[in-house]
């Protein structure tokens, strides 16, 4: 039975509004539009049958987390639990970024750049200094929570609202992360995260969606303060009539049917006000008119094209219905499903074939649209295994990790360099597809490649 959890980190705090160090501090409050965004938050999940609720102890969440059960009307009195609680930063608690960066520049760059590493020397009651890793320290609280989740709420939907570190941590564990890809993922207040576990703990899950915000007014995450590298708008083609019949298509060159067509237009109002400065697609049909489309808001992008984001060669399976690949490969697709990375598609393509030629047409785009002196926001369209490659990728994680990502048609994600080539890529949002359904939840056709 699938557990799905959804992650909320709190509304804006009075201390987001003047950037100070939260942690575990606890006179950080909501401001009134963190009381707004919470209420909207509630809004946007009522009619999910919502099984428990936990949240954190600290005033800015469980106030998230009152307004958000207040709104959804279910009856819930959340759950407190100090697993939920922020990321431990004794020694600059209260101070502002400002400050911590001038009176701590060596630890301030490890917390940016080397999680993992990061450690802060704290003086103890004997008069001692200790040394204590934050970033470990909640990675591990995550894990603990996680295990006590699922041996709690086999098959449930459980609401789970917190703060931004640990949010983090809980989709990087669940994921395969570790705390080095602490800043290789972003969430936003009252961002709206979904995780879909298989069983029991040590069974990774898929992320469904990351830090949705539209319902808070933004389609899209705001870019950060200062990065100065390209923003990514990696989004998947609509659907084909073979998607709608799970049937394999690879580099079979399928165009939109219908409602892959409406997709796109809805993508395009979804990104009408966002601004873009350049298009790259797949040159196969279905990518490229999906990138026409949304670019119809855009009309003075022009659409480059290129073979390195075709999709996933799969030879003999191209064309095939499931229980058809089944007779003719025994086992295969099995192995497909469960360990992708050690198929070889007969007559196609393996998985670190797809990689490498992802990853090199990603790296491309990255290294063109680093050249300028402003930011630049880049759509990108191509198919569910090049995303799915890209993603794994931009996160850290490897091709054995490829299924942990879901890619609906028309699905939006984010992905932002901070200071361009050479830095390290930031999941700013992964599949999003409110603007399909109007839910959370991915509702588009869950067809085969």
């Amino acid at each position: 039975m699938k557990t799905r959890v959804i992650v909320v980190r709190h509304g804006e705090s009075t201390f987001n509004v003047k950037r100070i160090v939260q942690g575990h501090h606890d006179e950080s409050l909501l401001t009134e539009t963190g009381e707004a965004q919470a209420r909207e938050v509630g809004i946007f999940l009522k009619g999910i049958a919502i099984d428990t609720v936990y949240c954190s102890p600290l005033k800015r969440a469980a106030r998230t987390a009152a307004l958000i059960t207040d709104t959804l009307n279910q009856g819930h009195t959340p759950q407190v639990t100090d697993l939920l609680k922020e990321i431990s930063l004794p020694l600059w608690e209260a101070i502002s970024f400002a400050d911590i960066e001038a009176k701590y520049p060596e630890e301030y760059q490890a917390w940016r750049h080397q999680p993992n590493d990061f450690k802060m020397a704290v003086p103890q009651a004997n008069g001692t200094v200790k040394d204590f890793y934050p970033v470990r320290a909640i990675w591990h609280q995550a894990a603990e929570f996680w295990q006590g989740l699922l041996d709690n709420h086999r098959g449930q939907t459980v609401l789970v609202v917190a703060h931004s570190a640990i949010n983090r941590a809980l989709v990087g564990t669940a994921i395969g992360l570790g705390p080095e890809a602490l800043n290789r993922m972003y969430q936003a207040n009252c961002g709206i995260s979904v995780l879909n576990f298989p069983g029991v703990w040590g069974e990774r899950a898929q992320l469904e969606s990351m830090n949705s915000t539209s319902h808070t007014g933004a389609p899209i995450p705001t870019l950060r303060r200062g990065f100065k590298g390209p923003r990514l708008l990696l989004v998947r083609h609509g659907e084909t009539e073979w998607n709608r019949e799970s049937r394999f298509q690879g580099q079979i060159d399928i165009p939109l049917n219908d409602n892959g067509r409406a997709q796109a237009d809805q993508a395009r109002e979804f990104l009408a006000d966002v601004p873009i400065d350049g298009a790259i697609s797949s040159s196969m049909m279905r990518p490229k008119e999906t990138a026409k489309i949304i670019l119809q808001k855009h009309p003075d992008v022009s659409l480059a094209v290129t073979e390195g984001l075709w999709e996933i060669s799969h030879g003999q399976w191209e064309g095939k219905f499931e229980h058809e690949i089944e007779a003719g490969f025994p086992g295969m697709l099995e192995a497909w499903q469960t360990k992708p990375e050690t198929v070889q598609m007969p007559g196609g393509e393996n998985l670190q074939d797809v990689w490498d030629r992802a990853v090199k047409a990603w790296n491309e785009i990255v290294a063109q649209y680093s050249q300028q002196e402003a930011p630049q926001t880049v759509l990108v369209v191509a198919h569910d295994a090049i995303n799915k490659a890209i993603l794994c990728y931009v996160t850290g994680l490897g091709p054995e990790t490829f299924w942990q990502f879901k890619q609906g048609n028309g699905a939006v994600s984010v992905i932002d360099y901070p200071d361009g080539v050479g830095s390290k890529p930031m999941l700013s949002a992964a599949n999003i597809t409110v603007h399909l359904s109007g839910s959370i939840f991915d509702t588009t056709a869950a067809g085969a490649l």
